[in-house]
């Protein structure tokens, strides 16, 4: 199983003209909230729980939305 994340529903509507530094903030979170679902869900085909709730995420300049998705194959 991989980890990843992707904008939703496509970067240019997620985006929207943010600044850059901004954007890269959440590119950086984003990255870091991979990491810990591999480590909460080290074999996330095998989980059967219900999907976490939606959360928000403050960084410098604003905030964001995220899905964490347990998808079982």
């Amino acid at each position: 199983m991989t980890w990843s994340w992707k904008y939703l529903p496509s970067e240019e509507y997620v985006i929207g003209g943010a600044p850059p530094a901004f954007v890269a903030e959440v590119e950086k979170k984003a990255d870091e909230l991979v990491r810990a679902a591999e480590v909460l869900y080290l074999d996330g085909a095998s989980y059967r729980g219900e999907n976490p709730k939606s959360k928000t995420a403050d960084l410098p300049g604003g905030m964001f939305e995220y899905l964490t998705q347990v998808t079982y194959l």
